[in-house]
């Protein structure tokens, strides 16, 4: 048996434990787990279409804003969806948006240090260029729009619905690889990459806070990141 360290053991409990979150009864449970099998299948599907439009087509964003009602219905229908604190059980609200928004954006440099090594890689680059072609169209209130819209319903379902769903079974990891699955629906791996590094963190910070609220403002600040300083460097 290999004795853990204490500072690890916290961290490795962080992940598999949850023994914080409120006990659902198993009704509650199934219901969530069904609603969210379909609604992954239903938003996979959406936004694989979305990003098959061509960049420049007026139908993609309608097929964006749908993306992200697909993901909020899912959330909804899945059950009450915690808004949490920082650190639980003292803190409110407000600490957890600063968190989420300091953690977003620290992310989205470490993803602008990316950015500039994929650039020199040509297939790297034509991936992360061919999402970039779509925020090229239509003006820059709308890009923004739609990116933090879609942001926000994905953390409501994928750190709302199915963490809640994966309560007791390693959440922070199921939440992620089921993220990370139906992002690779778009057919591109660099959302794939990007999904596991926004899915991680964004996990933990509901398994730190109780509540989706840090990891919405986690995925606000990285997608302003991504929209404002992305596009200049390819």
């Amino acid at each position: 048996m290999i004795a853990v360290p204490e500072r690890f053991q916290f961290l490795l409990d962080t992940v598999v434990d949850d023994s914080d979150e409120p006990v659902e009864s198993r009704a509650s449970v199934l219901r969530r787990r069904i609603v969210v099998a379909v609604v992954l299948v239903a938003g996979s599907v959406t936004l694989g279409l979305s990003l098959s439009i061509e960049p420049g087509d007026s139908s993609f964003y309608p097929m964006t804003f749908a993306l992200a009602a697909v993901w909020l219905v899912g959330a909804i229908a899945s059950g009450p969806i915690r808004i949490g604190c920082f650190p639980p059980p003292r803190g409110g609200h407000v600490q957890a948006a600063g968190i989420g928004i300091v953690v977003g954006l620290i992310l989205g440099a470490i993803f602008v240090v990316g950015g500039l090594v994929t650039r020199e890689i040509p297939p790297l680059r034509d991936f992360i260029a061919d999402v970039l072609d779509h925020a090229d169209t239509g003006g820059l209130a709308l890009v923004l729009a739609t990116a933090v819209v879609n942001g926000i319903a994905e953390e409501l379902f994928f750190r709302g619905a199915v963490y809640s769903a994966f309560k007791g079974h390693a959440p922070v990891i199921f939440s992620t690889l089921i993220y990370v699955i139906a992002t690779l629906a778009s057919g591109n791996p660099m959302l794939g990459f990007a999904a596991i590094l926004l899915g991680v963190v964004c996990a933990l910070e509901r398994r730190a806070t109780a509540g989706v609220l840090a990891p919405a403002f986690t995925h606000i600040a990285w997608t302003l990141v991504m929209v404002l300083v992305l596009p200049l460097l390819f």
